[in-house]
């Protein structure tokens, strides 16, 4: 694991201490004290996205992870993640329905960033089940949440457990949508469903869409290849749509009945 220290030290910041209890306690008692997350917040405030990361690994125990869906902007996070931790897991949820442009994204970012790729599933295959249930995603608001459950919520909830992860990284940004906007750096989600108690981290909460482009060019790494066609936010064919004159990006995906599928919000 890299030790390399965060700029800000520890003794800078108030709660660090106290965090640490936190922190053991929650494993056996699943109760998280307000008071010094609440402080550390503002202090991450004061960070850069690189000290985050550093500050969380080097300050908070458990395995780091890493979800993406390889969407319009994801190079960001993978890049500054693996450039901390090279070796951290990278957890994608593959539905079987993704653009052939995200794989080829995958592939190609899995390569120049030498990614640890973990790749969870449903239990069912795409075509069973279309055999079994229909397609899900035209079977109302009703129908599209099992969608999601079955092909989201789940293996990223099985992901998580398999992989013991304890520090679980994410690039949710406030300025994505109305369901982000009050996100926090640092979230304690409490186990349920056999999952370990688990931070949340969100490194780039605060970051602008100007901030992820100035990162990209300086980085020289790409957006996703169908950015360029008006995606810009991309999931699966069938619930992904171009941004059109009057509509705001939140209704690009699901048809507009909803913009988070329930992997971050539901475990």
């Amino acid at each position: 694991m890299n030790t390399q220290q965060c700029n800000t030290c520890e003794k800078d910041l108030p709660g660090v201490t106290e965090m640490s209890a936190v922190n053991d306690a929650a494993a056996s008692t699943s109760v998280t004290p307000i008071r010094p997350l609440a402080d550390v917040e503002i202090r991450m405030g004061q960070m850069s996205a690189e000290q985050r990361v550093h500050w969380v690994i080097d300050n908070l125990a458990g395995r780091p992870v890493l979800s993406s869906s390889f969407g319009a902007q994801s190079a960001v996070m993978l890049h500054l993640l693996t450039g901390i931790e090279p070796d951290i897991p990278v957890i994608l949820i593959d539905t079987g329905y993704l653009f052939p442009e995200t794989y080829q994204f995958i592939d190609r970012l899995h390569d120049r960033l030498r990614l640890n790729l973990k790749v969870f599933r449903s239990d069912l295959s795409p075509a069973w089940q279309e055999a079994r249930y229909g397609k899900l995603w035209e079977k109302s608001e009703s129908g599209l949440n099992h969608y999601n459950r079955i092909n989201k919520v789940e293996p990223m909830r099985r992901a998580l457990k398999s992989l013991q992860a304890g520090l679980w990284f994410s690039g949710l940004r406030r300025g994505q949508s109305q369901s982000r906007a009050n996100i926090q750096f640092i979230e304690r989600r409490e186990g349920k469903d056999g999952l370990q108690p688990i931070w949340k981290v969100h490194p780039l909460a605060d970051w602008t869409d100007r901030d992820v482009g100035m990162y990209l060019k300086n980085h020289d790494l790409p957006y996703h290849p169908l950015w360029d066609q008006g995606y810009v936010s991309i999931g699966d064919t069938h619930t992904t749509s171009r941004l059109a004159d009057g509509m705001t990006a939140e209704e690009t995906r699901f048809f507009g009945l909803q913009r988070e599928c329930g992997i971050h919000t539901q475990i």
